[in-house]
């Protein structure tokens, strides 16, 4: 599949684009970041999806939680198809809410996209410990974290699958 060049205004997902022909009903999306600026870029990507996205978004660890479990203001919220995670957040950092995730029985095996702006191995290692699904480093400039975002997109809403739910 190729990708098309973020530099114009040229579509990058039209009604005749392979992404989610297949999909039933819209890919549910938990954007966990505190940065308004991430929020703004990753709707402009899943706009270009007409509609077959849904995007929640939730902006520290202890929300997070609320909201995955279906918890208070959350209580008839969807279960996310994916996740996006950015490690530092306030409240409860990144990392304890992707081990609080995969280790939760119902919440294990929905797929988390760690979103961080570390390159460090360290932090890489730490995040495929604790379970993150991709380690996504979030480059600086606009069209680089819009491509990297589309690129992750077009991958996992075209070949992403989970298992069915018991």
């Amino acid at each position: 599949m190729e990708l098309k060049s973020l530099s114009s205004e040229e579509e990058i997902a039209d009604s005749s684009s392979p992404i989610l022909l297949a999909r039933e009903r819209p890919v549910e999306i938990l954007l966990v970041d505190d940065s308004p600026a991430n929020l703004r870029l990753l709707q402009e990507v899943l706009k270009r999806t007409n509609g077959r996205t849904h995007l929640n978004v939730v902006w520290d660890g202890e929300e997070t939680l609320t909201f995955l479990r279906q918890e208070g203001p959350y209580a008839g919220a969807a279960r996310p198809d994916l996740i996006l995670l950015a490690l530092n957040l306030p409240r409860k950092n990144g990392r304890a809410v992707l081990a609080t995730i995969k280790s939760d029985p119902e919440l294990k095996f929905i797929p988390v996209v760690v979103l961080a702006t570390s390159e460090a191995e360290q932090d890489i290692r730490q995040a495929y410990e604790l379970g993150a699904n991709f380690y996504a480093h979030k480059p600086a400039g606009l069209d680089a974290f819009l491509h990297m975002v589309q690129a992750l997109m077009e991958l996992w809403l075209t070949y992403g699958r989970l298992p069915s739910a018991e």
